[in-house]
This record gives C-alpha cells, structure tokens and sequence, in this order.
C-alpha cells in the first residue's frame, strides 16, 4: 500500500463496520489506496486495529458505490479508473464548472473575492513546499468557494453528487509533476475575470481549466494501460 492506514478511533454514536467504511472510503478518495491495489482484509484489519468482520463488510458496501470491484478468486481491488467514466463525469462537470464560474462573476461577494485571491497564495505556498495533499485540500476549497459565489442552491447540489469523482480525480492529476502550477495559474485567470464582471470569460477559462484537468487524466490512464 502506498501509505499506511492508521488505527480508527472508535465513536459512541456510529456503529464499527460504518467508521471502517468511512475510513477506507476516505483513504481511496484521498489517493492512499491507489486504483488497481488489492484490498487484503487483514492486512486492513491489521492496520485499523480492528477485526476482519467490520473490513469485510465495508468492502462490500464500497463496492456497491463502485469504489471496489471483487474479482472472482482474485479478491477485491480498488476500482480503476476507465476513460468513459472520465469522459462522462467531465462532459457534467464542465459544463457546470462554466455555469458557476459565470454567475459568480456576477453574484460574488468583495470578501469572497478576496478568500479566493488567499487560497491561491496558501496553494502558492503549498506547490514550493511539495505539498500534495494541501494542494489537493486547497483546490477543492478554491472550488467550493467558487460553488457557493454562485448562489445557486440547486447547482451546488448536483456538483456535490459529483463529489466521489471529482476527488479521485483530484487527487490524481495534481499529484503529476507540474500540474499543481498549471492549476495555480488557470485559477488567477479564472479569479481575474471574476473579479472583473466578466462572467462570458469567467465561463470560457473555466472550460478550458476543466478540459486540461480531462487531458491530463486521460493521459495518465493511457499510460497506465500501456505499463
């Protein structure tokens, strides 16, 4: 495994097999259960500090979310990504990402604005010191915000549908030499023309943000296949 888990902490109010769940649902999500791994239940069990019953059972459940998939003699494996579930969840995202980007420019707070001009200082920070996972942390804050700009209720709903995705997704591309600064720089567009009024720009930059981050992807599961 590429990083090991830690032990889970027990909370009075959830059951056990629904913390396992939570934290192995995490650890893939978050990249440290990479696509392809094989989920070796007492190894799991071993590392959380918990029984085989409980990884047992959330193994089970992150399958039906399509997280993991089970191979008949071989085990279960944390899902691959495949170029069609790129392709589909891009062709959604992105359209939403422009939508968003658009009407924030015209909806957007000052103080917001500003936030926004921070989190790309604190990802600034985080690219010089080769931080991934505070990259990946403040890219989705940068995003969040730029949802919440919006004020559209209902659009902050669907892209939250999308979250699974997306944060796979995430932790994938910026985890590549030199995407974290193309990020970066596609972001202080994307906040210029925000903070210009600008919402026909704002929409235009945040498609071509959203077809590089596609790009990328693709490109990193095509050489994964090829390996």
């Amino acid at each position: 495994m590429t990083e090991r888990l830690i032990p889970v902490k027990l909370e009075n109010y959830k059951p056990l097999r629904e913390i396992v769940f939570e934290h192995l649902r995490e650890a893939i999500l978050k990249g440290q259960l990479r696509p392809g791994e094989r989920l070796m239940e007492m190894q799991l069990a071993d590392e959380m500090g918990v029984s085989r019953t409980p990884v047992r059972e959330a193994i089970r459940k992150l399958e039906l979310e399509g997280l993991v998939i089970m191979i008949p003699r071989r085990g279960a494996y944390v899902a691959d990504l495949s170029i069609k579930d790129v392709a589909e969840t891009f062709e959604i995202r992105s359209a939403l990402e422009g939508l968003a980007a658009s009407l924030a420019a015209e909806r957007i707070t000052p103080e917001e604005t500003e936030e926004m001009e921070r989190i790309l200082v604190r990802i600034g920070a985080a690219i010089e010191e080769d931080d991934t996972q505070q990259i990946v942390a403040l890219d989705e804050e940068y995003h969040n915000l730029l949802y919440k700009a919006s004020r559209n209720d209902r659009l902050m709903q669907i892209l939250n549908n999308l979250r699974e995705q997306i944060q796979r997704f995430r932790v994938t591309t910026l985890g590549m030499p030199g995407r974290g600064r193309g990020v970066l720089q596609e972001h202080r567009k994307i906040t210029e023309a925000i903070s210009e009024r600008n919402a026909e720009l704002a929409h235009k930059l945040a498609l071509e943000h959203m077809e590089n981050a596609e790009n990328t992807l693709m490109d990193w599961i095509r050489r994964q296949k090829e390996s």
